[in-house]
């Protein structure tokens, strides 16, 4: 038998309602907020990421699906959507047709990464992109969205991280501290973090190895060694979030390793996933545009991964999802009638009916049984003698009420199903 590739998941038809409600509270959130959507091709040239998520990172280096296609072009499905809905504004000049462009996503990205609870090589991001003003309300905008969508969900085991990462010339000031101090460490740092030590010096805070969180417990602090106008920019962010009723948490240690990081980053995590807590996560990157061959724009984002948010409803049992209901089901007492069956399907699903019928050619009681298992409304009676009179017999399923109508009449049927 041939099975769905290690990392992969089937969606079943018992699960997508949980992934419609999801994907609707987006929409809904967003349009708010007046994000409009975005969908970008699920592959793209593999310099696209390299540039636009960097050449050391984890995902580039290790984590990518990239391919030659048969014109010998690099392509990489994407592991995520920032890069790709840069190039997008880049390619089709948005930032011409309007100074700000606010926009969102939902898709399948893919990363090949170890699989464990909540995390696939197929997996599903929602997020946001807000380009063209370095406004800090655009930075608590983002992280108000994300929990807003989080707490509608009904999770309570939320916590909101923030940092700021100042602008690079502060960075580039705060990594000759960072190395100075780490160099009397540096034999007793892991194996990854003696590369990151010269390749990706701040990446060296999100090592999970414990000798590696030992020493950092001790060094110095970005937050430290930020000018006026960075920290104004941070303090205008956090009385937002207050003002917003969101309660966040400065964590000093979560970083972004790559020069086009500016300012506000931040994480939602959840005690209800395991170790691998964050959510979702994004921040500032005003110099990404310009990275990608666009004009110096400012930009801010975040993406959240839809699986583990899925994971954390069930493990809190949040997710009150009304049960999968149809408004008629058709049984045909003669099999003779299915034809007439079916042509009064049709006609009422073209009214907006939810319909179903026997297509089995079962016997009165397995399509009863059928009919209470799609949780119907009603159940129409095709056949018997009030046929011969031209009428149906139209059965209530919660109260067991019935009623005859006349084939001639079906706008009353209409009319008392949908009441």
């Amino acid at each position: 038998m041939i099975k769905a590739i290690t990392g992969t998941k089937d969606i079943l038809p018992s699960d997508i309602s949980k992934w419609y409600f999801l994907e609707n509270l987006i929409k809904k959130i967003f349009s708010k907020f007046n994000y409009k959507e975005i969908r970008t091709p699920i592959f793209e040239n593999t310099s696209l990421f390299a540039r636009g998520i960097g050449e050391a990172t984890d995902i580039v280096s290790k984590e990518m699906y990239t391919f030659l296609d048969r014109s010998g072009e690099s392509l990489t499905l994407r592991p995520e959507l920032t890069a790709s809905v840069v190039r997008a504004l880049i390619e089709h000049s948005l930032e011409k047709k309007q100074s700000l462009n606010k926009l969102f996503y939902i898709g399948p990205m893919f990363r090949q990464e170890r699989p464990q609870a909540g995390r696939y090589r197929q997996f599903h991001q929602f997020g946001a992109e807000s380009i063209g003003s370095n406004d800090p309300l655009l930075d608590a905008e983002m992280i108000i969205m994300a929990f807003d969508i989080l707490a509608q969900l009904g999770l309570k085991n939320l916590e909101v991280k923030i940092n700021s990462l100042g602008v690079p010339s502060e960075r580039e000031d705060y990594k000759n501290v960072l190395r100075e101090y780490l160099k009397s460490h540096l034999s007793n740092l892991s194996e990854e973090s003696k590369k990151r030590f010269e390749t990706n010096v701040l990446r060296i805070f999100d090592s999970k190895d414990e000798r590696d969180i030992e020493i950092m417990k001790h060094a110095p602090l970005l937050i430290n060694y930020l000018k006026d106008e960075s920290l104004s920019h941070f303090e205008t962010v956090k009385s937002t979030l207050k003002k917003a009723n969101v309660n966040f948490s400065v964590d000093s240690s979560l970083v972004r390793g790559l020069d086009y990081y500016t300012h506000t980053t931040f994480e939602i995590v959840s005690k209800s996933v395991g170790s691998q807590s964050a959510l979702c996560g994004g921040g500032r990157y005003n110099g990404l545009v310009k990275e990608l061959g666009g004009s110096d724009l400012p930009g801010v984002g975040f993406a959240a991964g839809m699986e583990r948010i899925l994971l954390a409803c069930e493990n809190e049992n949040v997710l009150s999802i009304p049960e999968d209901k149809i408004d008629l089901y058709i049984i045909t007492l003669d099999k003779t009638k299915s034809e007439l069956s079916y042509n009064i399907a049709i006609s009422l699903r073209r009214k907006n009916l939810t319909v179903e019928l026997d297509y089995l050619l079962r016997s009165v009681k397995a399509q009863m049984r059928e009919a209470n298992k799609l949780n119907a409304k009603y159940v129409l009676f095709v056949g018997g003698e009030e046929l011969k009179n031209n009428e149906v017999v139209l059965k209530n399923m919660l109260n067991s009420e019935q009623e005859n109508i006349s084939l001639n009449e079906i706008e009353k049927l209409i009319k008392k199903i949908g009441e």
